[in-house]
């Protein structure tokens, strides 16, 4: 007697071949396309009367919500609920929701946006100099730090001229973005006086972006720095706050039509990493992501602009930034491009007992996760290593 075994199936696609190959009929192909995939879905807040008739609805369709038990006496108001099925079955509530309570044609378009968001993510990001397409291939943003106490590098390229050469350097080796920084964002570290974050970052940005053709990016989450860097030859903003600490950045991404990433960061620099925690890890970074996307659209910001990122480090334990990569799909939803940073971090140090110059074998394996898990752009020191990883990735994920 044959064995069975699991098929599993990344991308429809898969999934159509494998039944083509045994032989099913086209129009059952079609027929079952929708039913191939399972998701799980959160709803935030229902109210208890829509949540009960959703149950009810999903439940006949063979699929199911997951609510508060009190939610089906209305003994609560309201309740995040869990909505599992299959597209076919999805796409089904859909219309039934449409059709009936005005409470739930909100909930039926939320819905309808996130199963786009996870099908057809966004997936070009215009700079000056070129327009990055994410769908082809994993992207780097090559790291250069002109500081004196960054984590990794700091005091490495102090000199604007050995700066730019590295950031040349950068570019050669593939770099598809390169973000520079003039204000350490270590653990513990301090804020430091505009004047010398400018000082530091002009002359490498204007020396800099006359010698590649790749787009530069200002790791700054001040806008005084930002438009500066902008005027001098920087052509993407790369906040940590995710818009958070200053209210006029909004405003300067969208005067000038630049890519903003956003990242989530819990407290600041100086406190983030004193016992960081979190109720519900995913959902509260979700939630800050968000608002921070909020913040941009609503200030004109152009929606396929925005980058986002869940801050590898940046106020989470080693457990967290682990939950992160793991987890990293769900953030797909958002129907953003998604950048991380795991390069040289802590928290490969404390998995290997390595100091900082010991985790290049960390750092490919975990950069080989966040692509296998969605990662769009990799923010990474050493380029020249993680282009031959992505590589191998993208053709594993690819074909």
């Amino acid at each position: 007697m044959k064995r069975v075994r699991l098929l599993q199936f990344s991308e429809p696609d898969e999934a159509i071949q494998e039944m083509k190959r045994i032989g099913v009929d086209p129009i059952g192909i079609e027929l079952m396309r929708d039913k191939i995939f399972h998701f799980n879905l959160m709803i935030k807040g229902i109210d208890c009367r829509l949540g009960n008739f959703l149950k009810q609805e999903m439940v006949l369709l063979g699929g199911d919500v997951a609510m508060d038990r009190r939610m089906i006496d209305c003994s609560v108001a309201a309740s995040d609920t869990i909505l599992m099925g299959t597209k076919n079955q999805i796409n089904t509530i859909i219309d039934r929701l449409a059709d009936r309570f005005n409470g739930l044609q909100g909930v039926a378009g939320r819905i309808r946006e996130c199963l786009k968001n996870l099908e057809s993510p966004p997936h070009t990001v215009r700079c000056k100099k070129t327009v990055l397409q994410l769908n082809e291939r994993t992207h780097l943003m090559g790291i250069l730090n002109v500081t004196p106490d960054s984590f990794s590098d700091g005091g490495m390229f102090l000199d604007p001229d050995n700066a730019i050469s590295h950031g040349i350097e950068l570019a050669s080796q593939g770099a598809d973005i390169i973000d520079i920084g003039g204000e350490s964002t270590r653990p513990g570290a301090k804020p430091l006086p505009p004047d010398e974050e400018l000082r530091r970052v002009i002359p490498v940005i204007e020396g800099l972006s006359a010698e590649v053709a790749v787009p530069i990016s200002i790791d700054t989450y001040k806008s005084l720095i930002a438009e500066k860097a902008i005027e001098a030859g920087a052509e993407m903003i790369n906040d940590i706050s995710g818009l958070h600490f200053d209210p006029k950045m909004a405003d300067l991404a969208t005067k000038y039509d630049v890519p903003v990433v956003l990242m989530h960061i819990k407290g600041t620099p100086e406190v983030m990493q004193l016992d960081p925690h979190y109720d519900c890890l995913l959902t509260e970074i979700m939630e800050y992501l968000e608002e921070s996307i909020d913040i941009a659209e609503r200030a004109g910001v152009d929606a396929g602009q925005i980058i986002i990122d869940p801050g590898i480090g940046f106020g989470k334990s080693v457990e967290d930034n682990l939950r992160i990569i793991r987890h990293l799909g769900e953030f797909k939803s958002l129907g953003k491009p998604i950048m991380l940073g795991t390069s040289r971090k802590s928290f490969i140090g404390k998995i290997l007992n390595a100091e900082v110059d010991q985790r290049d074998e960390g750092t490919l394996a975990s950069i080989s996760a966040t692509i296998m898990n969605g990662a769009n752009i990799l923010r990474v020191h050493d380029v020249g290593p993680a282009r031959k990883a992505a590589q191998i990735v993208d053709a594993i994920l690819r074909g």
